[in-house]
């Protein structure tokens, strides 16, 4: 009889769990993820070859039910297991865009009779961009964006610009996350919308100086490269438009806009390694464009109109790695012995940007990884220093659209900073506090603590990390860590405020970003350092970041997380295939992880683009050194971490097939059994869902997933 009672006891117990589970979602026994058809696919190159049982998934129209079946069957899985145990997803949104004040206004900028600001309204997701007189004038409305995103899935408003006769108002929008924009024009003294547009183009744009003409970028329309500039007679139809530039080297891409004098039309062409200025009269629209200097193999070069010294100011890298600033007036540009030096290069310093004002010349420079502005004046001396506190920080140069200007604005944060937007006067070089972002809730900059640390890396390189965490919470060696990275593009990850990183902060985690080769942090240098065939060294210094905030007692192993997007999704693909078990759980967005296969097809958009940066897999010597770190052909029988991986349908720059063909070869190989998740937005592309709030979804996703797994 007792034993019988044991036995009721222990069935309802099971009972109770097992309807528990059933009511979260679904019983844990039951959660499977996909599992996909396997069609393998021969690809060989310099006598190797490669079985790629996923290609199938690649769908260019992104019409294929199967497949849109597929990736609805993972997002279906990842709800699933979310249901099936701790979904902290509602609580994180909540506690994240609390803290966003509902009605917020940007510091407003002057360009011409008007000054312009942005405005969020409660409860809406986009802008009103704005403009008056000044600040006792009645306000005009140009844009509202909630209006114009009231019927599309996915809205951004990539790029507005307004006419020198200040009564044309032309934007950019872009309504599947593709990056191919529609330009749109709006009378501001009817306030009607033309139903002239200008479709298939980067959002680039350009004025003549009497508002007549105007010049826009075209892109590839199966490559998506910028390659074309078009002339536009406002009021004309676009078949009738103009082709002024276009780019035959597929490796180059093109851009146009207004110089801030306005005096001139830039079109600049760049690769990775080379770059060329034409340049246009804005008075003289209908003339060709000359060049300012013809491209040369490996010399970067960008320039900045000053005509009250009657010269332009040129950021070169000629004769200098980490660049120096020269000047030159325009009949003279093409004879580089006849430029004029400014400020020489200098080994320690980066010089990575210039503007010009009548009688002063504002510099942004990067020293020992850090960033610093420096006022000169117009021959380069009386410098001026805008001093910082922080032991680490972003700084950079706000919207500056006047060149007549008294003054400058630029931006500052911290990792406990809030984001800041200052003028400094630039003759006394006096700044003033405009505006500072505001944290609703309980918050206050000295809960934490920011330190700037140097790791030894394997070769005996020095990499430096940036990294913050609550003051109150932190115990030597017990705390989950999570460390963030990029590494490519001599793009460097600043470490500047997010408020939404204050519910991990909040929660005992040590938030890092490790500033690895193949950024620019250190100058360029340190970029090409980690690039092409010195690829290997961004990942190992981030496994050795991670390790030496380990050793120090910034973080507790087996508690240890990392995150990175695009090619900081490729840097997380190549760290867990070569140290699986160093971390807990990993955050891949929007991950570039098939480097061979898309680098080897000049169809796929930018590929042509970034064989400065990655390789040609035609070359042999290439092919293999990529084939040493390709997530996708490095995957193998290893215990992997929980992951969670995004993707957008939509997305031009790393096709959304990647990340899914990656997460069933993970699942494959997979010798654990921590989850693999994959979330895919059906109605965006590279950047995510648009929209000020519904941006914070996939953030509070992220954390919950960290937060489970730490829990697990």
């Amino acid at each position: 009889m007792k034993e019988w009672r044991g036995i009721k006891s222990f069935l309802l117990v099971s009972f109770l769990f097992s309807i528990t589970n059933i009511i979260q979602g679904k019983e844990l026994t039951e959660l499977k993820p996909p599992s996909p058809q396997k069609v393998p696919f021969l690809m060989e190159a310099h006598g190797i070859e490669r079985i790629d049982n996923y290609y199938w998934m690649r769908d260019d129209s992104r019409k294929s039910k199967k497949i849109l079946n597929h990736l609805k069957s993972e997002n279906k899985y990842l709800e699933d297991w979310f249901a099936s145990g701790e979904d902290s997803r509602k609580k994180l949104f909540k506690e994240i865009t609390d803290r966003i004040p509902k009605k917020e206004e940007s510091v407003p900028i002057r360009m011409g009779s008007y000054e312009y600001f942005r405005r969020y309204k409660p409860n809406k997701e986009h802008a009103i961009i704005i403009r008056r007189a000044n600040k006792n004038a009645s306000e005009q409305i140009l844009l509202d964006v909630n209006k114009l995103a009231v019927n599309s899935d996915f809205y951004q408003l990539a790029n507005w610009s307004i006419s020198p006769t200040e009564q044309i108002l032309a934007y950019a929008e872009d309504t599947t996350g593709r990056r191919e924009y529609l330009i749109k024009f709006k009378n501001l003294l009817t306030k009607k919308v033309s139903e002239i547009k200008i479709s298939g183009t980067s959002g680039d744009m350009a004025w003549s100086s009497d508002s007549k003409h105007f010049f826009y970028v075209k892109r590839d329309p199966e490559t998506l490269l910028p390659f074309q500039v078009y002339r536009h007679l406002i009021g004309s139809k676009q078949s009738e438009d103009v082709l002024i530039y276009e780019e035959k080297d597929p490796t180059f891409h093109v851009s146009v806009g207004n110089s801030r004098s306005m005096e001139f039309i830039e079109i600049d062409i760049s690769s990775t390694t080379s770059s060329e200025t034409l340049l246009l009269k804005s008075s003289k629209p209908l003339e060709s464009p000359i060049v300012f200097f013809p491209r040369t193999l490996n010399h970067l070069y960008s320039v900045e109109h000053d005509p009250e010294q009657d010269r332009f100011l040129i950021h070169t890298n000629w004769k200098a790695k980490n660049f120096r600033l020269m000047e030159s007036a325009l009949p003279k540009s093409k004879k580089r012995s006849q430029w004029q030096e400014i400020i020489p290069h200098r080994e320690d310093v980066l010089l990575q940007s210039v503007l010009s004002y009548p009688k002063n010349i504002v510099l942004m420079e990067r020293e020992s990884g850090l960033r610093r502005l420096r006022i000169l004046d117009e021959k380069g001396n009386s410098e001026k220093v805008v001093s910082f506190h922080d032991p680490s920080y972003t700084a950079y140069l706000a919207a500056n659209p006047e060149y007549a200007s008294s003054k400058f604005y630029y931006g500052y944060s911290s990792m406990r900073s809030p984001d800041a937007i200052y003028s400094v006067d630039l003759q006394s070089g006096r700044k003033r506090k405009l505006k500072q972002a505001e944290i609703k809730g309980p918050f206050s900059p000295s809960l934490y603590k920011v330190q700037r640390k140097e790791i030894k890396a394997r070769d005996g390189t020095l990499v430096p990390v940036s990294f913050v965490y609550r003051r109150d919470l932190y115990k030597k060696g017990k705390n989950p860590l999570f460390v963030y990275g990029y590494g490519s593009y001599g793009i460097s990850v600043d470490a500047g405020f997010s408020s939404t990183r204050l519910s991990l902060l909040d929660r005992g985690f040590i938030f890092a970003i490790a500033h690895v080769r193949g950024g620019q942090d250190l100058g360029r240098k340190w970029y090409e350092d980690g690039k092409i065939f010195n690829k290997l060294n961004t990942f190992h210094d981030f496994i050795d970041v991670t390790k030496g905030l380990v050793n120090l007692g910034y973080g507790q192993a087996g508690r240890v997380y990392a995150g990175g997007g695009s090619a900081g999704g490729l840097l997380m693909g190549s760290i867990i295939n070569m140290e699986p078990n160093l971390y807990n759980g990993i955050i891949s967005n929007v991950p570039f992880v098939d480097v061979i296969t898309t680098m080897s097809d000049e169809t796929i958009p930018l590929t042509t683009g970034e064989y400065d940066e990655w390789g040609n897999p035609a070359n042999k010597k290439a092919f293999k050194y990529i084939m040493k770190y390709s997530p996708y052909d490095n995957i193998g029988s290893y215990s992997y971490p929980s992951i969670l991986v995004t993707a957008g349908l939509w997305d031009s720059q790393v096709q959304y097939y990647e990340p899914a063909k990656y997460v069933a070869k993970l699942r494959d190989y997979n010798t654990s059994d921590n989850p693999i998740l994959f979330k895919v937005n059906l109605t965006a592309g590279h950047g995510g869902v648009s929209g000020r709030f519904a941006s914070l979804e996939e953030v509070a996703m992220e954390y919950a997933f960290l937060l489970r797994s730490d829990n697990n």
